[in-house]
């Protein structure tokens, strides 16, 4: 008998959909792919069922995401008629800086009842831009300190990245701030809702995170900016994983809400009609692949 055919999925998560692309490790060519709209877009105007936004927010729903796993990715693989026991990886990446604030389990904060009608809960997509005021005052600092990494990003760190974002969560919710046991990019979530296990990759933390040399800013400029963002420090853990590099296998249960009823592993997952017999599959891996590398350090 011949070897088994390998692909790898890659998974894409966009601003207004994910994509799934099935690839053959032989080849390198495409086999099918899919792509799923997020059910709630960009959420700039009012939270779902919930109060308006004020101007230059932009969020995201988490549940789009898992949407994405249990819809486009078996979509990809019906298109290529791959039997999923011949997937051998899965390769992640997503917008950047798109950060969620969750619960010590990955739970995101949106998704408990007592929060989902604060704004501050929900994932604050790349492009919103309501943290400038907070930026403006993370680089007034960092120049007038002299801090070492501010020439590494030009001078200039943007409202888009991390630092910002949780600085105004703090600032205008500190009780949804309290909450959170985690800050963690989206692609960094989705991969631990993969793996059951948290990383950090090393692009995000490099670049929207403001790691250098080993360490996120210092507890001293935090508490400078304010005098509890020195917290945010403990909610930035978990192992920090190369581009590339192997986060782990899949869990047994695929990712769910806790607003919908887990969905059985054929609902993700399927075998396509043209499948061979069913055999004991190997365990993929799942790594995250980011779309954007991080300054020199």
């Amino acid at each position: 008998m011949g070897e088994r055919p390998r692909h790898v999925v890659g998974i894409d998560f966009g601003t207004l959909s994910g994509r799934a692309v099935v690839v053959d490790v032989a080849d390198g060519r495409e086999r099918g792919g899919a792509v799923h709209p997020y059910r709630h877009g960009v959420i700039t105007e009012r939270l779902p069922g919930g109060p308006a936004l004020p101007p230059d927010w932009a969020l995201q729903h988490p549940d789009d995401y898992r949407d994405v796993l249990r819809v486009a990715v078996p979509a990809a693989l019906r298109d290529a008629r791959v039997d999923p026991a011949d997937v051998i990886g899965i390769a992640v990446d997503a917008t950047s800086c798109t950060v969620l604030p969750t619960l010590a389990d990955g739970t995101p904060l949106c998704e408990l009842p007592e929060l989902r009608d604060r704004p501050h809960a929900y994932p604050k997509l790349w492009k919103h831009h309501a943290a400038q005021r907070q930026a403006d005052r993370i680089n007034a600092l960092a120049a007038e300190h002299g801090e070492p990494w501010l020439p590494r990003y030009g001078g200039r760190v943007s409202a888009e990245w991390l630092p910002a974002k949780a600085l105004q969560a703090l600032e205008e919710d500190p009780a949804a701030f309290d909450r959170a046991g985690r800050w963690i990019e989206a692609a960094d979530w989705i991969v631990w809702q993969l793996c059951g296990r948290e990383t950090r990759n090393v692009s995000a933390a490099g670049y929207k995170a403001l790691r250098q040399d080993g360490a996120y800013p210092s507890a001293e400029f935090l508490r400078a900016l304010h005098p509890r963002l020195d917290g945010l420090l403990a909610r930035l853990g978990g192992p920090l994983a190369p581009v590339g590099g192997r986060a782990g296998g899949l869990t047994p249960r695929p990712p769910a809400g806790p607003a919908c009823a887990p969905a059985p592993p054929s609902a993700w997952a399927p075998s396509t009609p043209t499948s061979p017999p069913p055999r004991p599959a190997p365990s993929p891996r799942a790594g995250c692949s980011p779309c954007s590398a991080p300054p020199p350090a």
